[in-house]
């Protein structure tokens, strides 16, 4: 492989390179701006639309990036107003839907191998195994758990996500199937949880390790579903049921995101790192979160 010498550099990206993240932080900050506007002034229409356009940004980024979806969308939710405990099963509906398609197409485009007994389909299996106990412990503690701690504990999640995934790219660690059960378990406690924290933990877990980060995304998408259905089911135990109203215009938006963001990840720049530019979001939004919980 040719090495560039001491006194070269590489080139510098393409303009090109940065449509993606400037195109999807506009429609973040357009979704929110609409659905604040809508709630405001009472439009059931242009609150659906917009409900719509949030999810499909952040499903775009999610499955692109192998997170950002419930770590971004459920604390722009808890700020607008909304239930924590309305939220979550909502975002466990629309992530378990796309889910599915994102790692479909990841496999058909070549970004993760999912056939029968590949390195990607064991990684998703020990995953979603290990989901199985983290998604449910979550559950029990969402419905039993006081309010106040409840939104506490998701605040100072999401802070940590933030910071985690700012810091994660520091060094480097061996792979190790234990390490993956123990991602897997905490990340799908975080999911059921919330709705969020999944992908930080995972995508970041792998990469760290030495997988591809194309595989990682891949492999995370479709584990995710698995945790979220898992989480689903226990929700609707207790009795706990995705809103119509809600879960609609949310699961429609993010489906229509699967594919194109599959086809993003495929030819996505990894000199790009707009990881970077999610995890000042992510901690923003941790910030803001505990602001409203300490406020009152």
């Amino acid at each position: 492989m040719t090495q560039l010498r001491p006194t070269e550099r590489a080139a510098p990206l393409p303009w090109t390179s940065y449509i993606p993240a400037v195109t999807g932080l506009a429609a973040l900050v357009g979704a929110v701006v609409l659905l604040y506007v809508a709630q405001q002034q009472a439009a059931p229409a242009w609150k659906l639309i917009a409900l719509a356009l949030l999810a499909f940004t952040c499903e775009f980024v999610d499955s692109s990036l192998g997170m950002g979806y419930g770590t971004t969308l459920t604390p722009i939710l808890l700020l607008l107003g909304y239930d924590l405990k309305l939220i979550v099963p909502v975002v466990l509906l629309s992530e378990f839907v796309t889910g599915l398609t994102a790692g479909g197409f990841h496999h058909v485009l070549g970004n993760a191998n999912f056939k029968l007994r590949s390195r990607d389909s064991k990684v998703v299996a020990v995953l979603g195994g290990a989901g199985i106990f983290g998604a449910l412990g979550a559950v029990g503690f969402l419905t039993w758990v006081p309010r106040y701690y409840a939104k506490l504990y998701f605040g100072l999640m999401i802070t940590a996500m933030g910071v985690i995934i700012l810091l994660r790219r520091n060094g480097r660690y061996r792979f190790s199937w234990a390490k993956l059960v123990g991602l897997g378990l905490i990340s799908s406690f975080n999911k059921g949880m919330s709705g969020g924290g999944y992908g930080p933990l995972v995508v970041g877990g792998q990469v760290l390790s030495g997988c591809e980060a194309k595989a990682a995304v891949g492999c995370t998408s479709l584990a995710e579903s698995f945790v979220c259905l898992v989480a689903l089911i226990g929700f609707a135990v207790t009795g706990a049921f995705p809103v119509t109203a809600l879960a609609i215009p949310i699961v429609l938006g993010a489906l229509l995101s699967a594919p194109c963001a599959a086809s993003m990840t495929r030819y996505l720049d990894s000199k790009v790192d707009l990881k970077q530019v999610v995890g000042f979001v992510v901690l923003l939004l941790g910030f803001l979160c505990l602001y409203k919980v300490f406020a009152g």
